[in-house]
């Protein structure tokens, strides 16, 4: 997934792609980091989903031969907003099949995730989609716990017992009938791959696996999130991808 606007990205985004923004000691940029975890875990074959400024993409990681992977592009559609559209879109225009099996990974993300354990899982179980998850979610704030006007207790940037999406997932190539029938039956001003197609699968009960991780990730999403990502801890965790 990399045809976002970045718009929580701002200034920055004004004249990059965002998944095109450098991190780290080296300056790499950060879609430079998932293609080479794709690579490392000897997926080769890989689909770009662009949009907004993705030349910057193509003229960077061309056909892919760099970095030992095959690239393909696929342009977002015009006025198909949301990451389930791109992936309708790239169906249609034939770059996908509904026999592939596909590792999904939003380009502002970078994580050490084995990625081959995620898909063995995801066979292993019969899942129709299989989400990374986090075994605890750590934030960045200090939390309370209040009874009346009193803090009976405080932690300090706690690990809090939830298992939230890293932004990575294993989706059956069968799985876009029912999202082109969905994306037919609703009236989506966005059609979101996790708040719309995952979400109704959970509900519907269509075989949604969980893969828990406790891998380093991160989301790069943002200004204030970019300028808290530490190059030092960064190196540590994805500099043997380098």
């Amino acid at each position: 997934m990399a045809g976002g606007m970045g718009t929580r990205f701002k200034p920055l985004s004004n004249y990059l792609q965002k998944c095109m923004i450098p991190i780290g000691d080296q300056e790499k940029p950060i879609l430079e980091y998932i293609i080479r975890l794709y690579k490392h875990h000897e997926i080769n074959d890989m689909v770009l989903l662009v949009g907004y400024r993705y030349l910057q993409i193509e003229n960077y990681f061309d056909k892919g031969e760099r970095f030992g992977v095959n690239l393909e592009y696929v342009q977002d559609k015009p006025g198909w907003k949301g990451s389930a559209n791109a992936i309708l879109n790239a169906y249609k225009e034939g770059a996908l099949t509904g026999d592939d099996t596909l590792v999904v990974y939003y380009g502002d993300i970078v994580s050490n995730i084995d990625l081959g354990k995620l898909l063995e899982q995801h066979k292993e179980t019969g899942a129709r989609v299989t989400l990374a998850l986090t075994t605890g979610l750590k934030i960045n704030e200090g939390v309370g716990t209040i009874e009346g006007n009193w803090i009976t207790e405080f932690k300090e940037k706690p690990r809090l017992d939830l298992r939230a999406t890293i932004g990575i997932m294993v989706l059956n190539g069968s799985v876009v009938s029912d999202m082109e029938k969905m994306h037919d039956e609703g009236q989506y001003q966005s059609y979101d791959l996790m708040g719309d197609v995952v979400q109704q699968m959970v509900h519907d009960d269509e075989k949604v696996a969980a893969y828990q991780t406790d891998a380093f990730w991160y989301d790069v999403g943002s200004i204030e999130r970019y300028e808290r990502l530490s190059n030092e801890q960064l190196s540590e965790e994805l500099g043997y991808l380098l």
